[in-house]
């Protein structure tokens, strides 16, 4: 098996002691679903739980994972999903990224950063997040799906993708922009690129119907093509239930799709095949982080450096 840069052997992940669905993104996040206030402990020690058996199991099944505990104390309910406000680049690159609302933009945590240093070699850290009271946003893996073997950003316009500071980055960190629109079947703007497409080394998982504009459809398409990649077509229920929200991961045994438990349940057994001709399924329970709309890729900043 050829090493791949689309799946890093390593993880950051944050986990929440107030975790809870965020009124504030609620908005735009048509994948979002609200609970009542009465359970908020109730949620929140769900999403504890959640949290660390999905580490557990990652370890065990051979990934690294470096987790960051949030004590709630900065009120930072999506602080689960640390991959929206920064990522890392094959080469010691670090991008931090402006968050769209005001609680979000409290996850960012620069030790973390400081941890990542110690431990990889890091040449340089580029933020982004100054743009913020420019009304400027770009929120990292959620926005951009990253090809980073053939450096393409796919991104599906919306609030949450600003195109001056997606030009910026591709300038800054060697990628060519790839946009286009994309909405659900009830017209909602999809909030985050990565609820449709997951990019992995030899297959892409995408709901390409998403995709408003017939050609540029095509366009994606032929370009996930052109890299050597089988495409899966996922249906609306599908994406809806989190199956494209995927992250291929490397670990001792091999590749891996770490996916939602929700979301591989809808998969065909002929997309299960294709998925496995190249990389283990590993479907992870996350029923309580997905109330905040978002699921597994989500959870994860992958680790793209060279270790010290």
């Amino acid at each position: 098996m050829l090493r791949s840069n689309q799946a890093p052997k390593a993880v950051v992940m944050v986990r929440p002691s107030r975790f809870r669905s965020n009124p504030e993104t609620a908005a735009d996040n048509s994948f979002q679903t609200m609970h009542s206030q009465s359970r908020g402990r109730e949620i929140a020690d769900a999403a504890y739980r959640e949290v660390t058996d999905l580490v557990k199991t990652l370890r065990n099944n051979g990934v690294i994972v470096h987790l960051f505990e949030d004590d709630g104390s900065r009120d930072t309910p999506d602080s689960v999903f640390p991959n929206n406000w920064f990522s890392t680049h094959v080469g010691g690159h670090i991008a931090i990224y402006p968050m769209y609302t005001e609680s979000r933009r409290r996850e960012r945590r620069w030790g973390v950063i400081e941890q990542l240093k110690a431990n990889y070699r890091v040449q340089d850290v580029i933020d982004y997040s100054g743009l913020e009271p420019d009304r400027m946003f770009l929120e990292g893996t959620g926005a951009m799906v990253l090809d980073h073997d053939e450096r393409v950003a796919y991104t599906a316009r919306s609030n949450r993708a600003d195109p001056v500071i997606l030009e910026r980055f591709c300038t800054h960190f060697n990628y060519e922009p790839m946009v286009f629109d994309a909405a659900d079947g009830r017209g909602n703007v999809i909030y985050h690129t990565n609820v449709l497409m997951c990019i992995a080394s030899e297959f892409a998982l995408v709901g390409t119907h998403m995709i408003t504009d017939s050609d540029r459809r095509k366009e994606v398409i032929n370009r996930l093509r052109e890299s050597g990649r089988e495409v899966i077509e996922l249906s609306n229920e599908q994406i809806g239930k989190f199956a494209g929200n995927a992250i291929e991961l490397s670990s001792s045994q091999g590749r891996i799709l770490a996916m939602s438990a929700t979301g591989a349940a809808t998969l065909t057994k002929q997309q299960r095949a294709q998925i496995e001709r190249s990389a283990t399924l590993l479907p992870l329970q996350v029923s309580t982080i997905e109330l905040a709309g978002g699921s597994v890729r989500c959870m994860m900043a992958g680790v793209h450096l060279s270790k010290r």
